[in-house]
């Protein structure tokens, strides 16, 4: 009976093994492009598929306090580095910022256009659409996007919650990502994502986002 169980064991370590080195190579370079560009202001699906354990609640008396419409605003640079499920790198990417807001009936809008270039050379573009609903909640859009982005921030953090389809080679992914961003000073946040498939961390992006001079 023990070694009925062992065996057992053994079979759904090796299973969830084999899922994730599959899942993985789904993650090769064109889709690793599309999950770097993906977050940066983006995060956990709206389900229940993150494993991470940390609460936006946990930061409410942290500082500085991060308002997004205060630091995404004018220019912007960042730099970051997608990474697999064993830590390995498999992508580098830099990318150019620029956002405005202005006020509307629904709350403040924002509108944050970036422009990518990775480390083969591949450059490309991206547009999100963003509401501050007030009280540290936001929404975003973007075309690639299911639903609306749900983001919300307490003290220095901003978590986003949001599902995505990811076309590659002709076929499509729905992946869910689990986004912070932590405000360290008036000029720098640090903003770390896990990308989610079936419940499995199968890749993370690491990014650090710089305002710059107008």
């Amino acid at each position: 009976m023990h070694s009925f169980l062992l065996l057992m064991r053994q079979q759904r370590h090796f299973s969830a093994r084999m899922l994730t080195q599959r899942l993985t190579q789904l993650f090769t370079k064109k889709l690793a492009r599309k999950l770097a560009q993906a977050c940066l202001y983006t995060g956990l699906a709206l389900g229940v598929m993150s494993c991470s354990s940390a609460s936006i609640e946990d930061y409410q008396n942290t500082t500085p306090t991060l308002d997004l419409a205060t630091f995404f605003d004018g220019k912007l640079t960042a730099a970051g580095v997608v990474q697999d499920f064993s830590g390995k790198v498999t992508r580098k990417f830099t990318v150019t910022m620029e956002a405005h807001w202005v006020d509307s009936p629904e709350g403040k809008q924002g509108v944050i256009n970036e422009w990518f270039i990775y480390d083969d050379g591949e450059k490309q573009t991206r547009v999100w659409n963003i509401t501050d609903k007030g009280n540290g909640l936001y929404e975003g859009t973007a075309n690639d996007i299911l639903g609306i982005a749900q983001g919300e921030s307490r003290g220095s953090a901003l978590r986003w919650r949001y599902d995505m389809i990811l076309p590659v080679d002709g076929s499509e992914y729905e992946v869910h990502f689990d986004d912070w961003m932590f405000l360290v000073d008036e000029k720098t946040i640090i903003n770390k994502s896990d990308i989610i498939k079936f419940g499995i961390t199968v890749a993370q992006v690491t990014l650090v986002i710089a305002k710059q001079p107008d």
